[in-house]
């Protein structure tokens, strides 16, 4: 395998397994071998899906459609395997695949392919890692181009599009029309006009005014329903707790489907740091804990949709329907709501405007890179608020942490405060509150007040990071589970004497809601601890209550 772009990068080698006779021996049990002449395309940029081929002898290259040319990307000589991450996860290729000098290939078919990752671990662990390094590869240089956007930097459906695209791992490029001396001569380069804007480019198609949603469907990353097809495991929501669900629902042989309304990841995986999360010392990022988490239950059999947004469910004739935003229905044997909560928005004038251009909800480094260097603002006193002053402050903010009550310590875990107190680009103003937001096509300044004596001050303000308590993703039930005063599910001993009559002889199990059959688990649930490891937990176990409800209501054996 060759390629003068990515040789001298230490990953590279990652990228580039060996392949052992015996390797080969046991990859021939799962495909057929095919002869291939110099020219053919094995796959092509924008076809539905793509096969896992197996290079036995010749060689193929890789390129990117470009217009009306193309770019090469690398090539792969005999024996070795083609395909990237996509190939787990489902999306559209991104790049062509054609061979340069006839050959044999082994040709394994997408079904076989997941066969023969969840039987062979040995294999899958090699296959899996290359896949894995490849597309970490391919985001950087030449492979980058397969998707760009372009947009501003102060419109909030371009940051909603990069948010996507960064926290899906998306190989992209992004280009912004503030940088650029001529706005509409730099877009006219790429046929756009100012009015279709956020635009994605992509190897097939220019989506103009395009949303994330759109997009996910034009890389095949949505769920489309299977008529008559019924799952044995639904999530909805993929944060921690449906991370965990999903993990263990494919690892124990449910047919499981996630769903998620934004992205993979949730809350946490915005989150800019974990360091109280058991078995990373030094911590780890949102990001990075919802990625390895996802691409674990993704190579295991389950299926990860976003953005796909539940909008309804509903029991009927012994299954449950999960009902999509876009129309389409899952039919499932059990359904696991880890929805999660949100965080609660400013009552303040123009918030509407400033969302996305200045006001945000997440402090990773796609919101980071606004204001770095800047006077930003972090309201809220809970852990969240304190990982992203920290985290704003390293990256050379002057961060002001706005919190209505006296102190920290009632909400905020000592160690937070520690690193607070001891850095010297933040402060603290406590018993204060953001009154009011300026700027003109963003965020420019805020006005805060000191409430006990009603003293207010305008201050500069480039970035307001808001992280002021939660309040459950519950709507889209439209009642269908019993909910307590707050919003939050009722589940197994929380639930009142009334709602049992359902439960025929028994008990709810752990985590069941008023439904049987439904669970809830994480921030969704009453009476879970907000915490990111008791997520994972809740979710993990949750899975085995799905198993006996499983087993009591079709004899299906129990899983371990």
């Amino acid at each position: 395998m060759t390629d003068a772009g990515y040789e001298s990068d230490p990953r590279f080698a990652l990228t580039a397994p060996s392949l052992s006779e015996a390797n080969l021996t046991e990859l021939a049990r799962f495909g057929v071998e095919e002869r291939v002449a110099a020219g053919q395309v094995l796959y092509r940029a924008g076809d539905e899906s793509y096969d896992f081929f197996v290079i036995l002898e010749g060689s193929v290259e890789i390129v990117r459609p470009d217009g009306d040319r193309e770019s090469r990307i690398r090539s792969f000589d005999g024996p070795s395997f083609l395909g990237e991450l996509s190939l787990i996860t489902g999306q559209r290729p991104a790049y062509t695949a054609r061979v340069t000098s006839a050959g044999r290939v082994l040709h394994i078919e997408r079904a076989a392919f997941r066969r023969l990752m969840g039987s062979q671990p040995d294999l899958a662990d090699l296959i899996f890692g290359a896949l894995a390094a490849r597309r970490d590869l391919l985001r950087e240089g030449d492979g980058a181009g397969a998707l760009v956007i372009v947009g501003s930097r102060y419109s909030p459906d371009a940051l909603a599009l990069r948010a996507f695209a960064a926290r899906s791992h998306l190989p992209h490029r992004w280009i912004d029309v503030e940088d650029a001396a001529d706005p509409e001569a730099m877009l006219a380069e790429h046929d756009l006009r100012p009015g279709e804007l956020p635009a994605a480019l992509t190897a097939t198609e220019t989506l103009r005014n395009t949303t994330p949603p759109i997009l996910a469907d034009h890389l095949g990353l949505t769920f489309h329903s299977v008529p008559g097809y019924l799952f044995d495991l639904v999530v909805v929501g993929t944060g921690p707790a449906g991370l965990a669900a999903s993990v263990y629902g494919a690892s124990e042989g449910l047919d499981t489907v996630s769903v998620d309304a934004v992205v993979i990841g949730g809350q946490a995986g915005a989150s800019s740091r974990i360091e109280n999360y058991v078995g990373f010392p030094t911590g780890i990022s949102g990001e990075d804990l919802a990625s390895r988490a996802a691409m674990q239950a993704q190579r295991l059999g389950a299926k990860l949709n976003a953005p796909c947004e539940a909008a309804s469910l509903r029991a009927e004739h012994g299954y449950h329907a999960v009902a999509l935003a876009d129309g389409s229905e899952i039919a499932t044997r059990a359904v696991i709501v880890a929805s999660g909560a949100r965080y609660r928005r400013l009552a303040v004038d123009d918030l509407n405007r400033f969302e996305g251009a200045g006001v945000y909800y997440a402090a990773t480094d796609l919101e980071v890179r606004t204001c770095g260097g800047q006077e930003v603002i972090v309201v809220g006193g809970g852990n969240s608020a304190g990982q992203a002053a920290i985290y704003l402050a390293q990256q050379g903010s002057r961060v002001c942490i706005v919190i209505r009550r006296r102190a920290l310590a009632e909400t905020m875990s000592r160690y937070l405060i520690e690193r607070i107190e001891a850095n010297p680009h933040i402060t603290v103003r406590s018993n204060t509150q953001v009154r009011a937001l300026l700027g003109v096509t963003h965020l420019e300044q805020a006005t805060v007040e000191h409430t006990p004596t009603g003293t207010s001050h305008t201050v500069p303000c480039a970035g307001l990071f808001c992280f002021i308590g939660a309040d459950p993703s519950t709507e889209w039930l439209g009642g269908a589970l019993l909910l307590d005063d707050d919003g939050f599910v009722l589940t197994d001993r929380s639930l009142p004497a009334s709602a049992l009559a359902d439960f025929t002889g028994r008990d709810p199990l752990p985590f069941e809601t008023s439904l049987p059959g439904v669970f809830a688990v994480g921030d969704v649930r009453h009476g879970s601890v907000k915490r990111v490891a008791a997520a994972v937990g809740e979710g993990s176990s949750a899975v085995r209550a799905v198993h006996e409800y499983l087993a009591a209501t079709s004899g299906r054996a129990s899983g371990g």
